[in-house]
C-alpha cells in the first residue's frame, strides 16, 4: 500500500549546485525523518538540474523537523534554503508580509538573517541574493506569514546597524509597482552635452533657476571627469522635490550653457534604460508592422549581378510601389539575392505574389520566392513551431483524409484559364516554367513514378488560389497535389499525404510551387512517408 503524503509534508529545498541528485537529498532528508519521495526539478531538453527540489515526508511532524534541523545545512558545500511547499500561486506571490532588506554586510547569509527576523514572527521563506560565485549581492528578502509580524520586524530593524553596515528593511513593492512609484517621485536630473569650459558653479546657477535661485533645493550636482581631471561633458542634479526635477527637464532641455545647448531628462539605472529602449523598440516595431501589414514583400533567388533599379521597375508593372530596396554585399557591391518590395496597397501586393512566385525572370537562373515580409520577431516563433513539428511541418491528425479527385472538385464553375506549363512568362524572355534544370531533376531514388504519364502545371493558377478565401485556398489546393502526388503513390497513402500537406503550416504560394517543382514534391512525400506508420495488411 502507498504511503500516504498529507498536504503539509512537503518542502521546497532550493540553492542547490547542479550536481546534487536525488540520492544525496534522500539520504540527507531521510536521516531527520521518513522520506516518501524526493523530486529534483531539471529543464525539459537538457535535464539539467535548476536548483532546487521538492522532498516529500510521510507526516508533517517529519517536515517540520527537516526543516528546523537542515535548513541552511550545506549539501556539497553550498548551505540549501528550505521553506514549506506553498502549493497556493498567489500567496507565493503576493507582498504581504514580504520584507525587503538592503546594504547587508557580505558575511550574512541566509541563516543569519533568518536568525535576525525570527524572534518577529512565522518566517515563510528567507533568501540572501547571491552572485554566481555564492557571494551576497548585498540584498534579500524575508518573508512572514502575516503583515504584522513584517510591521514588527520594519519597525525594529529599519536603519539598525547589523554586522558593520546600516541596513534599510521596509516593505517589498513589486518590480512594476516601484516603477510606477519612481515615475511619480523622481528628483534625479541627467544632463549631457554640458561645454568643456562650464564649471560646476554655472551648473548649479542654471539649475537652481526652477526654484527661484534658491540653490539650497539643490541637494546635488556634479559634472563627471576623466582621470586628468577634464570634463566628460555630462552630470547630474538632485533636487529635495519631484516638482523641481519636472520642471527642469521640461525647461532646460536645449537651454544654452557655455557654448552649448545642453540635454536633461530624467536620470535611470541601466536596467531601468534597458526596460524603456526595449519598450520602445516593440512600439515601433508594432508600428511597422501595422504600417507595412500586407504590402510589404520578401523576394529572394534574385541573381548577384540584379540591380535595385531592376527590381523596382519589375514590380512596378503591377502597381506603385512605395519602396524599394536590394540587399547588397558591401564587400563585392553586388547583390545579396534576396531584397524587399513595399506596394502603396495590399492588393497589389497580392498580385505581386501570384505573378512572380516561382517565376525565372529573364537573364535569371532561379524561380523567384515571392511572399510577405514578416518581421524576425513573428518569423522566429513559426520557425521554432515548424522545428518542434518536424522537418516537414507534419503533425496532425493525418488518419482520414479522403482526397479523391471526385470529390476535392468543389468549384465547378470556377474558370480555369489555360495556362499549361510550356507557357512563358512575360518577363522570362522566352524561358518557360520548369525550363531551368533544377525544375528537370529526376535522380532521387524515391519515391519512383507509379507511371510515365507526363508531370504538368495545373490549370488553376496560383492568382485564381489566392483570390479565394484561406479555407477555400487549400481545399482547392488538395484537388490539385492529389493529382500530382498519384505519380508517385497509390492509395491509402495518397490521400493521407496530401492530407498532412494541406494541414501543414507550409504557405499556400509554397505549396502551390511544389506543383511545378517534381524534386521538392519527391522530398516532401519522402518526409510524409517516414512519419506515416506502416499500413496494416
Amino acid at each position: 500500500m502507498a504511503t500516504k503524503i498529507y498536504p503539509a509534508a512537503s518542502l521546497y529545498v532550493g540553492d542547490l549546485l547542479p550536481e546534487v541528485p536525488e540520492g544525496l537529498l534522500y539520504d540527507v532528508f531521510n536521516a531527520v525523518g521518513t522520506v516518501s519521495s524526493i523530486r529534483v526539478c531539471r529543464e525539459n531538453s537538457t535535464r539539467q538540474s535548476l536548483g532546487y527540489a521538492y522532498v516529500n515526508f510521510s507526516s508533517a511532524q517529519d517536515a517540520e523537523r527537516a526543516l528546523q534541523i537542515l535548513n541552511n545545512t550545506p549539501i556539497k558545500d553550498k548551505p540549501c534554503r528550505i521553506m514549506w511547499v506553498q502549493r497556493d500561486p498567489s500567496v507565493r506571490r503576493s507582498p504581504v508580509g514580504n520584507v525587503f532588506i538592503k546594504n547587508l554586510d557580505p558575511s550574512i547569509k541566509h541563516k543569519e538573517l533568518f536568525d535576525m527576523f525570527s524572534d518577529y514572527g512565522n518566517i515563510l521563506s528567507v533568501k540572501v541574493v547571491l552572485d554566481k560565485n555564492g557571494e551576497s549581492k548585498g540584498y534579500g528578502f524575508v518573508h512572514y506569514d502575516n503583515a504584522q509580524n513584517a510591521q514588527k520586524a520594519i519597525d525594529a530593524l529599519n536603519n539598525k546597524t547589523i554586522g558593520v553596515k546600516r541596513v534599510y528593511v521596509g516593505n517589498f513593492v513589486p518590480k512594476k509597482e516601484l516603477l510606477k512609484l519612481k515615475e511619480l517621485s523622481w528628483t534625479n536630473v541627467y544632463i549631457k552635452d554640458i561645454a568643456p569650459e562650464v564649471t560646476l558653479e554655472e551648473l548649479k546657477k542654471k539649475f537652481s533657476e526652477v526654484c527661484d535661485n534658491d540653490q539650497s533645493h539643490l541637494t546635488s550636482c556634479v559634472i563627471m571627469t576623466k582621470p586628468d581631471g577634464t570634463s566628460k561633458e555630462f552630470g547630474f542634479v538632485n533636487y529635495d522635490k519631484h516638482e523641481y526635477a519636472v520642471n527642469a527637464v521640461e525647461t532646460l532641455n536645449s537651454a544654452q550653457l557655455g557654448s552649448k545647448k545642453i540635454f536633461c531628462a530624467r536620470a535611470q539605472k541601466l536596467e531601468e534604460r534597458k526596460q524603456v529602449l526595449k519598450k520602445k523598440e516593440i512600439q515601433w516595431r508594432m508600428s511597422k508592422v501595422t504600417l507595412y501589414q500586407g504590402r510589404n514583400l520578401y523576394v529572394k533567388n534574385l541573381d548577384e549581378d540584379f540591380t535595385e533599379e531592376r527590381l523596382n521597375k519589375e514590380f512596378s508593372a503591377i502597381g506603385p510601389v512605395v519602396s524599394c530596396k536590394l540587399a547588397i554585399n558591401p564587400q563585392t557591391g553586388l547583390s545579396k539575392q534576396f531584397g524587399f518590395v513595399c506596394y502603396q496597397n495590399p492588393e497589389d501586393a497580392t498580385k505581386a505574389i501570384s505573378e512572380f512566385h516561382g517565376q525565372i525572370l529573364q537573364g535569371c537562373t532561379k524561380p523567384l520566392y515571392v511572399a510577405l515580409h514578416e518581421l524576425a520577431d513573428v518569423r522566429r516563433p513559426k520557425l521554432a513551431q515548424m522545428h518542434m513539428r518536424g522537418p516537414a511541418m507534419y503533425s496532425g491528425q493525418w488518419h482520414n483524409y479522403p482526397y479523391p479527385a471526385q470529390v476535392m472538385r468543389p468549384y465547378p464553375n470556377t474558370p480555369y484559364p489555360q495556362r499549361g506549363r510550356g507557357k512563358p512568362h512575360p518577363r522570362s524572355g522566352g524561358r518557360t516554367q520548369g525550363s531551368h534544370p533544377r525544375h528537370q531533376q529526376t535522380n532521387q531514388p524515391s519515391p519512383q513514378p507509379r507511371s510515365q504519364a507526363p508531370f504538368t502545371l495545373p490549370s488553376l493558377s496560383l492568382k485564381h488560389i489566392l483570390a479565394l478565401n484561406p479555407k477555400d485556398q487549400r481545399q482547392a489546393l488538395g484537388e490539385l497535389l492529389y493529382r500530382a502526388i498519384q505519380h508517385y503513390q497509390e492509395e491509402p497513402y495518397l490521400g493521407k499525404i496530401t492530407g498532412m500537406l494541406i494541414d501543414s503550416t507550409i504557405p499556400v504560394p509554397d505549396l502551390y510551387a511544389l506543383l511545378s517543382d517534381e524534386v521538392k514534391l519527391k522530398s516532401q512525400i519522402d518526409e510524409a512517408m517516414r512519419l506515416l506508420p506502416p499500413m496494416q495488411h
